[in-house]
This record gives C-alpha cells, sequence and structure tokens, in this order.
C-alpha cells in the first residue's frame, strides 16, 4: 500500500492537460455492451476503477484491445451475464451493468455494489424502473437477479435525480420495445456524453441535457468510435489547486461550460479566473474570502468538488458555510483537516467552516475518492514539513497520474509505500 508525501508551501506554476472523464467513460463502456461488433474509445483515463470493468466485462465474455490512444471493446461474444461480488465489492458504478445486460442477454446477476463510503446511494431506483419495463427482479445473497424477454417501453419518474439511475435505464430502454419516458432525468453532462455514443450506435434518444429524456427502443445497435469527454471534477482540482497555492496555472483539455458553477465561487472568493477556449487559466489571491456553496445537481455545485472546496475555504479570510444536499455521509474528510489545524463546526448537512491564515503538515488518512484529493490539496497549502496521505488508492480510483501532474506544476509530491 502507499502514501503520498507532500511538501507545502509552493504556488503551483504552469500548465496541466486534463484526462477523461471517469463517470463518463464507466457507463460508456457498459454501454458497449448494447451492441455487436468492435468499439473504439479515445480519451479513456487510466485508472483503477477502469481496471476493474475491464476485468468485470472479459469475464462476459468482451474482448479488449488497447493502442496508445485507444481502448478496442468488442462485445460481438457476450456470453456471461454475472459481475461477481469480488470485483464489485470495490466499484459503485458496476451497478451500470445492470441495464445493458437485462437488454442485451434478457439476465443478470449483479452483486450489490460497493465503492466510496460516503453515503448509502440504494439503487432501488434502479430496480423499480426495470420492474416497470417489465423485468423480473429478487435480491437473494448480497446479489440483484434479474429477467426478462425482451424489455417493454415505460413511463419512469424517478424520486430524485440519479445519474447512474438515468444511464442505466436509458441504456436498457434503447433496446426495448416501444417508447421509455424518463422523468426527473439527471442532465449531468455524463449523461449526455453516454447519449451520444448510444445515438451513434443506432439509438433514437432525445431531452437528454434536460430532465425529461425519450428513447424510442431499436432492434440493434453497432459499434463506434467515441471520444469520452475531459473529467469536470479533475479540471475543478486543478482549479482549486491553483488557487489555494496562490499559483498561476493553465487548464487544457476541459471544458469550461462543465464547471461554470466553480468558476462562480472562484470569482466570488477574490481568485482570478480566465476562459479561453478549452482552456482555463486560475490565478491564485493573496487573500481568498470565505463563500458559501451548496451541493445541488449539475448545473449546479458538485458534490465532488465539495471536499476539496472545504480544503479552499479552511485558508479563507472570514467564515463560510458548505451544505451537503446529496450525499449524507460526505463530511468525512473533515476530522482529517482538523488534524491539520482547520477550524470546521458540523450541524447535520452543514458545516460552518472559520479560515485560517494557514494549515499545518500533519499525517492523514483518506476515506474516500475526493476526501483523497482534498487531503492532498491541504496538503499542497500547508506549512510546517511534510504531509503524508495513507490509503490513497481511493484516489486512483478516480485521478491519473494526479502527483505526476502536481510534479509539472513545481509541487514537492511523491509516493512512498506505507
Amino acid at each position: 500500500m502507499e502514501k503520498m508525501v507532500i511538501e507545502g508551501g509552493r504556488p503551483l506554476r504552469g500548465a496541466v492537460s486534463v484526462s477523461g472523464a471517469k463517470n463518463a467513460a464507466l457507463p460508456i463502456m457498459a454501454g458497449c455492451l448494447l451492441g455487436g461488433g468492435r468499439h473504439v474509445l479515445r480519451n479513456v483515463p487510466r485508472l483503477r476503477d477502469i481496471s476493474t470493468i475491464v476485468r468485470i466485462m472479459e469475464q462476459l465474455g468482451v474482448r479488449f484491445d488497447e493502442g496508445e490512444d485507444f481502448l478496442g471493446v468488442d462485445a460481438s461474444d457476450l456470453s456471461g451475464y454475472e459481475a461477481p461480488y469480488d470485483l464489485v465489492r470495490t466499484m459503485r458504478a458496476s451497478i451500470l451493468l445492470l441495464g445493458p445486460l437485462l437488454a442485451r442477454q434478457g439476465k443478470a446477476r449483479i452483486s450489490l455494489p460497493g465503492g466510496c463510503a460516503i453515503g448509502a446511494r440504494p439503487v432501488n431506483l434502479h430496480l423499480r424502473a426495470l420492474v416497470a419495463m417489465g423485468a423480473d427482479m429478487h435480491l437473494d445473497q448480497g446479489y440483484i437477479h434479474a429477467t426478462a424477454g425482451r424489455l417493454k417501453g415505460a413511463d419512469i419518474f424517478f424520486d430524485i435525480p440519479t445519474v447512474t439511475g438515468t444511464e442505466n435505464i436509458m441504456m436498457a430502454a434503447v433496446l426495448a420495445e416501444g417508447r421509455t419516458v424518463l422523468r426527473n432525468a439527471a442532465n449531468e453532462p455524463e449523461v449526455k456524453d453516454l447519449a451520444d455514443l448510444l445515438r451513434a450506435m443506432g439509438a433514437q434518444i432525445e431531452g437528454d441535457g434536460g430532465d425529461i429524456i425519450t428513447i424510442e427502443g431499436v432492434e440493434s445497435l453497432k459499434g463506434v468510435e467515441h471520444t469520452i469527454i475531459p473529467d469536470r471534477i479533475e479540471t475543478g482540482t486543478f482549479m482549486i489547486a491553483a488557487a489555494m497555492t496562490g499559483g498561476d496555472v493553465s487548464i487544457s483539455g476541459c471544458r469550461p461550460e462543465h464547471v461554470g458553477a466553480l468558476m462562480e465561487k472562484l470569482k466570488s472568493a477574490g481568485v482570478g479566473v480566465e476562459v479561453v477556449p478549452g482552456c482555463i487559466r486560475v490565478q491564485g489571491s493573496e487573500e481568498i474570502r470565505g463563500v458559501d456553496i451548496k451541493t445541488m445537481p449539475f448545473p449546479g455545485f458538485p458534490t465532488d468538488l465539495q471536499a476539496q472546496f472545504m480544503a479552499l475555504m479552511c485558508v479563507a479570510r472570514g467564515s463560510s458555510l458548505i451544505r451537503e444536499t446529496i450525499f449524507e455521509n460526505r463530511f468525512i474528510h473533515v476530522s482529517e483537516l482538523k488534524r491539520m489545524g482547520a477550524d470546521i463546526e458540523i450541524n447535520g448537512n452543514q458545516a460552518l467552516v472559520r479560515g485560517r491564515e494557514r494549515l499545518s503538515a500533519a499525517p492523514v488518512m483518506a476515506t474516500d475518492l475526493r476526501a483523497s484529493a482534498c487531503l492532498v490539496l491541504a496538503g499542497l497549502a500547508a506549512e510546517g514539513g511534510r504531509t503524508e496521505v495513507s490509503r490513497i488508492y481511493h484516489l486512483d480510483r478516480g485521478y491519473e497520474a494526479l502527483d505526476v501532474k502536481f510534479q509539472g506544476l513545481g509541487a514537492a509530491i511523491w509516493r512512498e509505500k506505507e
């Protein structure tokens, strides 16, 4: 097991390029199960979660080939229908295999998924929608067992917007008989990227990017080439890191329209943000002001940037109120920030952060993916020695070579064995 070691206090300067979006790549790879033929995916990030879904899909009969700038996926000989616990337990997104397998194979056996310990994130919305489309569903010994003939189109209303639920049912519906309407659907960019892939494969989908998505089922889909969108969470993480260290960083390969909520909050905090096509330049300020945030579905402030933004507010002037409305357990990182001198008070789903002049280096432990990034950012800004972040396997699930990219910006950061 490895840890990240950081000697903070160095402003980040230079240019960095963003990798492909993990949260787009995973559903898109699952979507490849729906069509015979070979798919060519570009801008696929090299991450632990990607390796995990490859291993699961290989057990289903999917063939992969890889080049320097592409991943080939061929599901022509899809034969399996089970995603076992020993692989699924590490990755929440494995539930995305349920809809495609049920639509293509007529059956699926998926272990209830694991992943980050940030909240319950129940899959009942997925299961209820598939039952409405004609699936027979039951749970047994930690597995979801699902069978169906050809799924039937249905009118589905999600009680709350769910990204993976929207993606799962959209994939199931493209091969269903008749029309499926998803209401109160998620409109995150990753949902739209999946819809773009499915349309290229021959699916008939309208309304993605809004809260009502309509799908007309088709008989079959074909293999295509598709480029994954850039990772908006990685983009935001570099933006916050530049602001937090008083640096000057140009972030390329990103889509500024995907991080609009963060840009506005950074500007309100006194950070310089300049946008040119495909690039965002962030210049830190000598004095960061405290601002309030509330996590919301896109285009609101993303929950996946809440922990990183909290780290920034720890060194801001004044106080800030952070409200987490998406996941109930997403303040686990607070106790570790306090070890570095942060002044944070939690009350239910709210955290009051009283800014300090500086954070102090300390040994800390990551508890989930985004908390890992939060602690790395805190270490980059901390003074008084080395910050050591243990259990960084969480970090490698969602960030491609983050330490190498920070090194390219002048940070003193490296890995060591625990």
